[in-house]
């Protein structure tokens, strides 16, 4: 395993332990939403709106209202992600949307889903 790829795992394994030891505040995506957001997730989306940002504005406006779209709706659609390639756990499952992977875990008992990551691809050689 690479080492990003070990300390991207590292991240998102403690952001799921602050989730289910009452560690951190997690925000609803949107109020009244059973979608939450760790910090971690906040934080990784604010850099990657800040590089594409740099790139184009338009693709930033763009990816940001498609990932928008694909959250809002992951409730209805969660049975059909697979399940994440940084844990061995059936409830945590990866959204891919445009190059970047999104873990989130669902909380069964709470119903709730908990964003906890937005991990960027790593680039290919050409």
């Amino acid at each position: 395993m690479s080492e990003n790829i070990h300390k991207i795992k590292l991240q998102l394994q403690e952001e799921l332990k602050k989730y289910r030891d009452n560690k951190a505040e997690f925000s609803p995506y949107y109020p009244g939403m059973s979608i939450l957001t760790s910090n971690l997730y906040k934080e990784q989306l604010k850099e990657a709106l800040t590089l594409l940002e740099k790139e184009n504005v338009s693709d930033m406006k763009s990816f940001e209202m498609y990932l928008d779209t694909i959250i809002i709706n992951m409730q209805t659609k969660a049975k059909k992600y697979k399940q994440s390639i940084y844990f061995d756990d059936e409830n945590i499952k990866d959204i891919e949307n445009q190059g970047y992977t999104i873990p989130f875990y669902f909380d069964e008992k709470k119903k709730v889903y908990v964003l906890l990551g937005l991990i960027k691809a790593p680039e290919t050689p050409q």
